[in-house]
């Protein structure tokens, strides 16, 4: 086999409790859609012919080295606490050192059943596989901590859902790691206090070897959650499902289920089939992520000899996390508008902006993009009140230098839009899989203007929108 990791499986040596061991389950005929050279190139992984990346990344064949398990972590879906849930569908192969010396997990997603499969079939079909693969790789081309995806590959299996009978795919999801809130909680849920120290430990070695407390471990995943969530604004970014088994405490993007992407600007937006309440509606991410933290804090206290002064002192950091993400907030919106250093008066400008576009029912996307351009005064002169703001901003920016090139690296031309990714799935499922390759090279470039494709620049037409999007499990 000239397929090789470089593995080294730190996760699974933390001993039973924290995973299961559990293989791949075999697919009848593994084909190799995608494979991510450039990222396997940074991980150190040495790749083969694309049969035998087939066999490895459908799940068939393992690479030396690999030490497959499940890892087990409870959470907060929706509001409701599970003490048990883990990984239903997904393996971790195992760890390895890219290039920079980080250590990155390994693991492939609709790879079979598990322990933690709750009667599922383990299984993801070809939809959410290409999802998620363009998704992430998109928001890593826009400079947004993500998960990436290494490899896609179809199974030569049906998967049945709602839908029907539909072609089964598994993902290859890189990431900086796959600890999650959960996975805390898990441990407090059944006061194990030392597997729950054992884990900080870890979770602190690996990514904060500078806390020195479980209260430094908590303000330091509190500042990378507040940047992720305002990050996912300021591109018009709507998670889905923000429960706490999908925040990763890496502070990447995590779990591409029901997500989207804005077309028309309304902060209420909800696309996910399952938040029937909108509880993760685009401006309600805010307040979650404060309240997943609070979930966190919750489960770190158990470690505090002082659990009292422990309490005040966590609720202290959460209660501070809102005016950390709207400094956030005015940091990346005012580099929309071109704004090197916005000042809290500048919110105003912002605001009323937002206000128009949603009274005149404009693209976000399009809309910060264009502004940007020499004739943005014609552009929106026909929506109301726009020239009286547009005035008040062209006299902000005679206090700044380089906005158009400020305002050009902050607004993607290109997003994901959710019309384009559906019509990606349908074709792929008719086996023309020329619209995903092309939506993963203009998507690469994101704040690059690319003539040749303007077309995926468009919104939808009204026969085209995507008013529901689903977590294909």
């Amino acid at each position: 086999m000239s397929i090789f990791f470089p593995f080294d499986n730190s996760y699974a040596r933390l001993g039973t409790g924290f995973s299961a061991a559990q293989a791949p389950v075999k697919v009848s005929a593994p084909r190799l859609i995608a494979i991510n050279r450039a990222l396997a190139a940074d991980l150190n992984i040495a790749l083969g012919a694309d049969e035998e990346m087939a066999q490895i990344f459908g799940g068939n064949a393992l690479p030396g080295g690999a030490q497959p398990i499940a890892q087990a972590y409870a959470g907060h879906q929706f509001g409701g606490f599970s003490p048990q849930l883990g990984d239903g569908r997904a393996v971790l192969l195992g760890e390895v050192l890219d290039k920079k010396g980080q250590r990155r997990d390994i693991q492939l997603k609709g790879s079979g059943p598990t322990p933690f499969s709750r009667n599922g079939d383990g299984r993801a079909w070809l939809g959410p596989v290409l999802r998620e693969y363009v998704l992430s790789e998109a928001m890593h081309a826009m400079g947004i901590p993500t998960t990436r995806a290494l490899a896609a590959v179809s199974t030569g299996d049906a998967v049945h859902r709602q839908e029907g009978a539909l072609p089964g795919a598994v993902l290859t999801r890189v990431a900086a790691s796959h600890l999650r809130v959960g996975t805390f909680q898990f441990f407090a849920a059944r006061q194990n206090i030392p597997a729950l120290r054992q884990l900080y430990d870890y979770t602190r070695a690996r990514h904060y070897p500078e806390a020195q407390s479980p209260g430094d471990l908590l303000r330091a995943v509190i500042e990378r959650q507040a940047t992720l969530v305002a990050e996912w604004l300021g591109v018009g970014f709507i998670h889905g499902v923000m429960n706490t088994d999908n925040t990763a405490l890496s502070g990447e993007t995590i779990d591409y289920g029901p997500c989207a992407f804005l077309d028309v600007w309304h902060p209420q937006t909800v696309y996910s089939s399952i938040d029937r309440n909108g509880r993760y509606a685009y401006d309600n991410q805010a307040r979650i992520i404060v309240w997943n933290m609070a979930q966190f804090a919750s489960a770190l206290i158990p470690l505090m000899e002082d659990q009292d002064s422990a309490i005040t002192d966590f609720t202290e950091a959460v209660h501070a996390m809102p005016a950390v993400i709207e400094a956030e907030w005015l940091r990346i919106f005012g580099a929309k508008l071109g704004l090197a250093n916005p000042f809290e008066e500048d919110r105003a400008l912002i605001d009323d902006l937002l206000r128009l576009m949603q009274e005149a029912e404009v693209d976000f996307t399009n809309t910060f993009r264009a502004l940007a351009r020499p004739d943005a005064s014609d552009t929106f002169a026909e929506i109301a009140g726009f020239a009286a703001w547009h005035v008040r901003w062209q006299a902000r920016l005679a206090r700044e230098d380089k906005w158009r090139v400020r305002m050009n690296a902050a607004n993607p031309a290109f997003i994901p839009r959710n019309h384009r990714i559906e019509e990606m799935i349908a074709a792929a499922v008719d086996g023309d899989f020329s619209p995903f390759r092309r939506l993963l090279d203009v998507l690469s470039r994101p704040y690059t203007d690319q003539p040749g494709a303007a077309d995926l620049t468009q919104p939808p037409a009204p026969h085209e929108v995507v008013r529901a999007t689903f977590c294909g499990t």
